[in-house]
């Protein structure tokens, strides 16, 4: 029975492997917290984002993505409620690309700043309504017609699994030490292109017809 599924779980899998290897607003969060402030707050920032990858894949499994893409009116507050959170990211860019290098934070942090981090994760996440729609076209790639009950959860499960290690791999990365003195003679530019960045996500998810 596995080799009747299989093919439909690794279709599924690849396009979600896929979404994580693009340059999205998640990504480059990560990118930029890693350097900025050093390990532990970009894999506290990619732990809430995996924890969003659960919420949305649980979300799925339950039907309530369905549901959304059902109701325009619902999907629509999602969709700008995610273009303001965006512009609020680039602000915060802006700034810190406009910061002194005497004002730029540590590596450290204390437990308040690191559930700070892990919301932020998580609401990048929440907050970009095509992931409802993406979850439902990854759904549809395993999941048919009489498919027995475990290829559902398969599908989160292995999503999931993708999240945690591109997120991951990414903090790590981009936290070591020769990354982030390079990071440092950049900071301004990588700041400020993170900015225009979110701006640009913002608009286009802002005026996006779902």
């Amino acid at each position: 029975m596995l080799d009747t599924h299989l093919p439909g779980l690794l279709l599924a899998w690849s396009a979600y492997g896929l979404g994580i290897l693009s340059p999205g607003p998640n990504v480059l969060a990560v990118m930029g917290t890693s350097m900025e402030n050093g390990r532990r707050a970009g894999v506290t920032l990619a732990t809430g984002m995996v924890s969003g990858t659960l919420v949305w894949g649980t979300a799925t499994l339950l039907g309530l993505t369905a549901l959304l893409s059902l109701y325009a009116s619902a999907l629509t507050l999602i969709k700008f409620v995610g273009a303001a959170y965006l512009l609020w990211l680039a602000y915060k860019s802006f700034r810190a690309a406009l910061a002194s290098q005497s004002e730029i934070p540590g590596g450290l942090e204390d437990n308040k700043a690191a559930r700070k981090r892990y919301i932020r994760g998580l609401a990048i996440q929440l907050s970009n309504p095509k992931a409802a729609l993406t979850w439902i076209a990854i759904m549809s790639l395993a999941v048919r017609e009489g498919s027995p009950l475990w290829v559902g959860p398969a599908v989160v499960a292995g999503c999931l699994a993708i999240s945690f290690v591109g997120h991951m791999t990414y903090a790590l990365l981009f936290s070591a030490p020769p990354v982030g003195r390079a990071y440092l003679r950049a900071r301004r530019w990588i700041q400020g292109g993170l900015g225009a960045f979110f701006c640009f996500a913002s608009w286009k998810l802002a005026s996006a017809r779902l």
